[in-house]
């Protein structure tokens, strides 16, 4: 296994090379030039030289390049452009309030989803079935907008629940307090997805051999649902969760602006509204790192649950 891990890194390497490429050409050629976004309209052009040269972008391609890869070796990506603070800051501060909301809430829909899908195998085919798909499938059509406006007004505003929106300063106060509503509609919009997928993951099992062989021996319809069905539909269930991952590094960026958490998603959005490249190529390259790593771990947990698979 160790041997695999290595040969998966160093497989890294050139993806990741070029990621690094492909976000420097797009930001310095097709991106214009932040000399202009930053000197304003008023500018002359001896300001915007001073700018050019303050930035490093008067330099050849090849010289900017090479920045770039050292800002990404070192985890030094400069100060914002729009505040000027320390790109690093930024990310390891937005970082918590996005994970505090993002990491209870993938831990809760994937449990409930798995939990739904394979007792809704059990009724399969059946009038249950079918209204559980039809509430999916309207929930789906839902905009999240609107169970933000209809929770946040019904829930915090009218009944007092919960706070409309706010962040303190303790992780147990964020969490039990500020983090509460918004995942509840982050669960309530992401499960109807989530139980129509991984019950199509569940019902794909069911009908297998090794599935009328464990019913043709006597075993209990719980035992082959709740163990062998789950243990063969572990896979796919796995790829999923570990590809939305990564999108725990930027956040849901809607219900953090709703909510006034100081997230990685509203961080995002208002360094795209200023133009602010440097957050804004720094989160690109940390989500594209991320995403090769999460597929590595999703590798090495296939064997352990299925220790058929065989990593090669």
């Amino acid at each position: 296994m160790f041997a695999y891990i290595l040969r998966r890194l160093w497989q890294m390497l050139p993806t990741m090379a070029g990621v690094v490429v492909l976000v420097f050409v797009l930001f310095n050629w097709v991106g214009g030039d932040p000399a202009y976004l930053l000197a304003g309209k008023m500018a002359n052009a001896e300001a915007i030289a001073n700018i050019r040269k303050q930035l490093g972008i008067d330099e050849p391609y090849y010289v900017q390049l090479w920045i770039f890869v050292k800002q990404i070796l070192t985890f030094d990506f400069g100060n914002a452009w729009s505040t000027g603070e320390p790109v690093a800051h930024i990310i390891s501060s937005r970082l918590g309030p996005s994970l505090t909301v993002l990491v209870p809430l993938t831990i809760l829909e994937t449990l409930f989803g798995i939990a739904a899908a394979l007792t809704i195998a059990f009724v399969r085919g059946s009038l249950t079935d079918r209204l559980v798909m039809v509430v999916c499938t309207v929930g789906m059509s839902i905009s999240i907008l609107v169970y933000i406006i209809v929770f946040q007004y019904l829930l915090a505003y009218k009944m007092g629940l919960f706070p409309v929106q706010g962040w303190g300063e303790h992780f147990s106060e964020n969490l039990l307090r500020y983090a509460l509503l918004p995942i509840l509609i982050g669960l309530t919009v992401s499960i109807a997805p989530t139980l129509r997928l991984f019950r199509s993951f569940v019902l794909d099992e069911v009908g297998q051999d090794y599935v009328r062989t464990a019913r043709a021996k006597g075993m209990p319809e719980r035992r082959v649902v709740w163990v062998h069905v789950l243990r063969n539909a572990a896979i796919p269930i796995i790829t999923h969760v570990m590809a939305n991952l990564p999108a725990l590094l930027i956040g849901a960026f809607l219900l953090e602006r709703f909510f006034g958490i100081p997230g990685m998603g509203r961080e995002v959005i208002l360094a795209v509204e200023r133009s602010d490249f440097p957050v804004i190529k720094a989160i690109t390259v940390y989500v594209a790192a991320a995403t090769m790593v999460f597929n590595l771990l999703a590798d090495l947990m296939y064997q352990a649950v299925d220790p058929r698979v065989q990593l090669k």
